[in-house]
């Protein structure tokens, strides 16, 4: 029969092993710096990538140049305004919201004040922008030159289109003359494209009396909307980043950054200025009631 064993007792407490603090068994303390540490391979890792962030630095910058530097600062809210203007406006659409007039009309743009609004109105056939008649009322309210505008769609009966524009808009002596604005060219042809935005032209300005703005970007006026067929209508190109137009011909308006920040406006909108003074601005709104 096994002899029954007993427990021993243990050693609690003050009784116990003190390990000294501060020290961890079995380790010693590494005495170099953190840069000592790293190998040569990790060295040579870091020196390449370094290497390879600054040529694509200055690979960018030989590209886009001053637009990258540009673009960076517009979107930490530093907007670039192009000097030498007096008359500045905004373009606007229900992306924008519900806009505070009354903040609007009081806002400066370097030191000019905001004098007109152009409102996107109609769209196709059939689009309505769900804000226009607000925009388009308070606008004048508070004492702005305001402007609509119609977004053309490439492939949509271009008569339609206008029609819709003319039974939706009314525009008054002193405003702006309705503005087309053309970014696409869908699946036309350059001819097309061209043969469907004259006849929106024309139908237009036989309703108003007068020549309508044609909106588009800088290439796309260059690669699509040239040539004397176009050349009797005010000209309104958007292209940003630059500090000067840059065109090689009449312009009317441009539109210069799409980062605007303006009083009474939720996030970012399209800053414009027109190419003359005051006067000139004048000049070019409506002058008589439409036929």
């Amino acid at each position: 029969m096994p002899t029954k064993r007993t427990a021993q007792p243990q050693l609690f407490g003050r009784f116990a092993k003190q390990r000294p603090k501060g020290r961890r068994k079995g380790r010693k303390r590494n005495a170099l710096p953190p840069w000592r540490r790293i190998s040569w391979r990790g060295w040579a890792w870091a020196l390449g990538l370094l290497g390879s962030l600054a040529t694509f630095g200055f690979v960018a910058y030989d590209l886009f140049g001053d637009a990258l530097l540009l673009r960076v600062r517009a979107r930490l809210g530093l907007v670039e305004t192009p000097s030498g203007y007096e008359v500045r406006g905004i373009d606007i659409s229900h992306y924008q919201e519900r806009i505070d007039w009354d903040r609007v009309a009081q806002t400066r743009i370097d030191g000019a004040p905001v004098r007109f609004a152009i409102i996107k109105a109609t769209e196709g056939t059939d689009l309505f922008d769900m804000q226009f008649n607000y925009n388009f009322h308070r606008a004048r309210q508070v004492g702005l030159v305001r402007g609509a505008y119609h977004f053309f769609v490439p492939g949509a009966d271009p008569a339609k289109q206008a029609d819709f524009f003319l039974r939706q808009v009314h525009l008054d002596v002193g405003d702006l003359p309705p503005v087309l604005d053309v970014e696409k060219r869908g699946n036309l042809s350059r001819e097309e494209l061209r043969r469907d935005v004259l006849r929106w032209l024309e139908l237009v300005e036989e309703h108003y009396g007068v020549r309508p703005i044609l909106y588009t970007g800088y290439a796309f006026r260059r690669d699509n909307l040239d040539g004397e067929a176009f050349a009797g209508y005010p000209l309104w190109l958007a292209r940003y980043y630059v500090p000067q137009l840059g065109y090689d011909g009449p312009w009317a308006m441009w539109q210069y950054s799409d980062l605007g920040r303006v009083e009474g406006i939720k996030g970012a909108v399209d800053l414009n200025l027109f190419n003359g003074a005051w006067q000139d601005f004048v000049g070019l709104t409506i002058s008589r009631p439409a036929l």
